[in-house]
């Protein structure tokens, strides 16, 4: 926990503030329950963050349990932090509900939130302007009587500094009269610059040193929260670091109200590998892409698989002559060591490939191949042809692996396909879909003949051939179709159009992607499938080979 004044330790330590729990469950379409709240804390525990922003106490009964959860289990390293504005006008602090409601949740840090720009106070809070630094002054100096240490975000700085820079001044002086720690200059609106920051953040260092508070109680140290609605909130935020900020205010994977906050994956890396400040320890710094996937897992939203560091496409080498340079030296293609975040390099399959990726990526599934080979270009060739066709191997890897197998000679064949048909029955006015699907198949030489139904085709098919394997492979009970995606190729054919189906299966630890191309999208589904179940079973075959061979 922090026990001093945390900006005086280290001259290049930046202190993170994270804000995902508060600012980032503001973005349209995401919302957490208790124990998703609970959870992500933890992980920002563990990844070192040392300001964690809970919540509004009073403002929900989530956010209320959430500290009471957290009072009796505390977090091991970060201070949580409660959030709250400042009292209301004409109320004195100390008979604000919303304050007492702070005091309860016992957390030693509070941040408080109050207006920079007059237009605000006059329209939003309608009270006068002294009100209003009375307000800062009364809140602030209430929660520091009470034994808090307290944060001051400067809401709307930016744009109240550029409107009226004499009274946005005279609000962080009240701030600092009253004992806050830290004033946090807020681009609530998301519109400034990065010149602008610059520029604003280096004049108010300059009051704040003159000496014109010499009475506070404590030097004031500055931070900074940035929204991303011009799409610069990550250097606006570096922009602020660079004149003197050492609080950074951000949100896991940018998340937030509108267009988002700063995205600390990004901020991150940017602060701690390229301008030599520490945010976090240098062992967890390679947390952060998993802690990345984790909070999009539990707030159930799609990673961003493009996003900067921290994306699965974010060291992926598509082009021939960049996986040819890569493959030599990584630092012709690549900014940073994808392993200093957490990451990984990605060889992509597809028809710009050439043959550096083929030989590359076989590596990564454990196969050696000579580029001198006459079967990597082969493989290659063969690539290029089914790519035409429709198929997408570099969505598809396990389907890319098998064919890289077969080439080789290497592909087991666990069952034969000998034919399948599948039946639909559509009943008006009902959603559902009930299809029977019959298979038929050779495993071992065994004929066999198997029917199962399901909510729609595809369900119907891969419940039969599970049913048809499952007695010769046990272990495809612990498979489960995970995804399924469906595109249409050539719209302009009509129902002759080609359809590429994307299947993703899962085993409980593993997770694999195959692809089906067909006219009929029945085949194509199968085709995917089909492939699906062999490669599960080919993974079961190589960890049990691991097993025996290291007893």
């Amino acid at each position: 926990m922090t026990e001093a004044l945390p900006s005086t330790s280290n001259p290049n330590q930046i202190w993170i503030y994270d804000t995902t729990l508060r600012d980032g469950t503001q973005r349209e379409g995401l919302s957490v329950s208790l124990e998703d709240k609970l959870r992500i804390a933890r992980q920002l525990d563990q990844l070192g963050v040392p300001f964690i922003e809970g919540g509004w106490p009073g403002a929900n009964p989530r956010d209320v349990q959430f500290f009471w959860q957290l009072k009796e289990e505390p977090l091991k390293q970060a201070e949580v932090v409660a959030f709250c504005s400042t009292r209301r006008p004409h109320v004195s602090a100390a008979e604000d509900s919303l304050l007492q409601a702070i005091l309860a949740a016992g957390t030693r840090w509070v941040t408080i939130f109050g207006k920079s720009w007059d237009l605000h106070v006059t329209e939003g809070l309608k009270c006068s302007l002294e009100e209003n630094l009375e307000m800062i002054r009364d809140t602030v100096a209430y929660l520091r009587s009470q034994g808090r240490r307290v944060i001051y975000d400067a809401e709307h700085w930016f744009d109240g500094y550029k409107h009226n820079r004499d009274y946005a001044l005279k609000t962080l002086a009240a701030a600092i009269a009253s004992g806050a720690e830290w004033l946090v200059l807020c681009d609530t609106n998301g519109g400034t610059l990065p010149h602008e920051i610059s520029s604003i953040v280096r004049d108010v260092a300059s009051f704040i040193s003159v000496g014109a508070h010499s009475c506070a109680p404590l030097p004031p140290q500055i931070g900074i929260h940035t929204h991303n609605d011009s799409d610069t909130a990550v250097a606006n935020a570096i922009a602020a670091v660079m004149e003197g900020a050492k609080m950074v205010q951000g949100t896991i994977n940018g998340y937030g109200e509108r267009c988002g906050n700063a995205n600390l994956c990004s901020l991150i890396p940017n602060l701690q590998l390229k301008l030599g400040y520490q945010c976090l320890a240098d062992a967890q710094l390679p947390q952060i892409t998993e802690v990345s996937r984790f909070v999009s897992e539990v707030v159930n939203l799609a990673p961003d698989e493009h996003a900067p560091f921290v994306g699965r496409s974010a060291f992926a080498h598509k082009g021939g002559i960049h996986v040819s340079a890569v493959e030599r030296n990584p630092l012709t293609y690549e900014h940073i060591q994808p392993e200093q975040i957490g990451n990984r390099r990605r060889i992509v399959i597809s028809d710009q490939a050439g043959i550096s990726n083929v030989v590359a990526k076989a590596r990564t599934f454990g196969i050696e191949l000579d580029k001198h080979n006459p079967t990597a270009r082969q493989i290659l060739q063969r690539l290029k042809e089914l790519e035409s066709e429709g198929y997408q191997f570099e969505a598809a890897e396990a389907s890319f692996d098998l064919l890289m197998r077969e080439a080789l000679g290497k592909r087991q064949h666990f069952f034969e396909i000998k034919g399948f048909q599948v039946h639909c029955d559509l009943v008006e006015g009902r959603s559902n879909t009930n299809a029977l699907a019959t298979v038929k198949l050779t495993v071992n030489g065994q004929d066999i003949l198997e029917a199962a139904e399901g909510n729609g085709p595809v369900a119907a098919l891969d419940r039969a051939l599970r049913k048809a394997l499952v007695n010769f492979y046990p272990q495809i009970a612990q498979f489960e179709l995970s995804d399924y995606k469906v595109r249409i190729l050539d719209g302009h054919s009509g129902t002759a159009a080609k359809t590429r189906v994307l299947v993703e299966s899962k085993n409980g630890h593993q997770r694999w992607t195959t692809v089906g191309v067909s006219p009929n999208i029945l085949e194509a589904s199968y085709q995917a499938v089909v492939e699906g179940l062999e490669y599960g079973l080919m993974l079961h075959m190589m960890a049990e080979t691991v097993l025996s061979t290291s007893s």
